[in-house]
């Protein structure tokens, strides 16, 4: 049965967040054994799940969820629907804006890559002991509702929320 743990201050554990970020973040580059059907920036990715999640979004309400410049973002939108992974259309509500939308394929592109991502982090999860999984369980999904609600998402039901 695991210990418990002394207490901690959130700025402990942001630091351990950033390091656990930094080692996901070179287990995912490693990509798992198939390249991304269509290479795409981190700053990419971003956007496309931004967009998953406020499905119809336009590129004001997309740089303030991301924290970036409308020139920015709309640059990214152009690559990513230059890629095929993004469309655009005129709003529904107001004909003067644009609503962003992930394409079919933009939507294969992610759950291709979410597959890649959750095998690596199943390798890494099968080497804890089984009793500390129930841990790290409840506090990733402490985390990611913290985090959802942070960002605009809260209300999201488990699987329009996956990233």
């Amino acid at each position: 049965m695991p210990h418990a743990l002394p207490s901690v201050s959130p700025e402990q554990v942001a630091l351990e967040a950033c390091g656990l970020l930094e080692v996901l973040d070179v287990l995912w580059g490693r990509g798992g054994d198939a390249p991304a059907p269509v290479p795409v920036s981190a700053s990419q990715l971003r956007v496309l799940t931004v967009i998953e999640h406020w499905e119809g979004t336009n590129l004001r309400d997309l740089g303030e969820a991301l924290g970036s410049t409308p020139p920015s973002v709309s640059r990214l939108c152009d690559r990513l629907e230059a890629a095929g992974l993004l469309q655009r259309s005129r709003g529904t509500a107001n004909r003067r804006e644009v609503e962003l939308r992930l394409s079919p394929g933009g939507r294969r592109m992610l759950a291709q890559m979410r597959t890649r991502r959750s095998r690596e982090i199943e390798t890494v999860l099968a080497m804890i002991p089984p009793g500390h999984l129930t841990a790290v369980a409840e506090g990733l999904q402490a985390f990611r509702a913290a985090a959802l609600t942070r960002i605009g998402f809260e209300g999201q039901d488990e699987d329009s929320a996956t990233a």
